[in-house]
């Protein structure tokens, strides 16, 4: 009787462990983020979910592809770290199913200076980087285009490359490289459009960019940071709750307060 009573409660705290383990599962949220501004955001985020009994995982990433395989593959809940049309380009690319979950926030870009100190004298043939990454890419151009040093082929848009500019009168070259590398090889080249979340990484001020998209244009609405989840997953109680903690008041003030305009909230 003794063994039989003592199996009895084995099993029942086997059982027990078991049912908290899965509640506590479903309580942590895994998040990828690149470091600037997407995991400091997340970090204000973790202590309100917090408090309503949730744990925030922040995984980090310094690429634009691995977090996005990571939500496809299940190894992570959500990511937040790409704005919408680039995730959009990379379900067409790679035939995932990720979806926008919320819009956080927006990152103007900058043409910030490298070997030249300002537009009035760039030179004829001067060297302007720009990131490589297809909707990256498109911005940037978009941006040149908005300060008169390139003119576009007409309705191109978002979907911009190289080989749309019409004009180029002052003969740039325009040298395309992973939008991470930018920063890094500033001092290589005359100028370059930086990515927002990679210019904050490098201490650069969209106060001291010669030239920042118009935040009346296009932008904000085609450039939004979201919440990117695997299809299906988006009305979760997780991620609902993440997407909570994002929204408030207390993370907008941060953006507000930390990043002077490099960081948009869009709530």
């Amino acid at each position: 009787m003794k063994k039989l009573i003592t199996l009895v409660l084995a099993l029942t705290l086997a059982l027990s462990l078991a049912a908290c383990g899965k509640t506590e599962d479903a309580k942590t949220v895994t998040v990828g983020a690149t470091p600037a501004p997407h995991a400091a955001i997340l970090e204000v985020a973790k202590e309100i979910m917090a408090e309503k009994g949730y744990t925030l995982k922040i995984v980090e990433y310094n690429d634009y592809v691995q977090p996005n395989n990571s939500v496809e593959d299940g190894s992570l809940d959500a990511n937040y770290f790409q704005h919408i049309t680039y995730m959009n380009n990379f379900n067409e690319e790679n035939g995932t199913s990720l979806v926008n979950a919320a819009g956080i926030h927006y990152e103007p870009f900058g043409l910030y200076a490298g070997k030249t100190a300002s537009l009035e004298a760039l030179a004829d043939g001067a060297k302007i980087a720009v990131p490589n990454d297809a909707t990256n890419e498109a911005r940037a151009l978009l941006l040149l285009e908005q300060e008169g040093l390139i003119t576009l082929k007409e309705g191109v848009g978002i979907s911009a490359t190289k080989s749309d500019i019409a004009e180029n009168p002052h003969n740039y070259e325009i040298v395309e490289l992973e939008a991470q590398l930018l920063t890094t090889t500033l001092q290589d080249v005359d100028m370059a459009v930086i990515n927002g979340n990679y210019a904050i990484d490098a201490g650069l001020k969209v106060a001291d960019a010669l030239a920042v998209e118009a935040a009346d244009g296009t932008a904000a609405e085609a450039y939004v940071n979201v919440i990117a989840v695997k299809a299906g997953n988006e009305n979760n109680e997780g991620i609902q709750a993440l997407v909570e903690a994002l929204k408030s008041d207390k993370v907008k003030t941060y953006i507000e307060e930390t990043y002077a305009g490099a960081v948009v909230p869009l709530f």
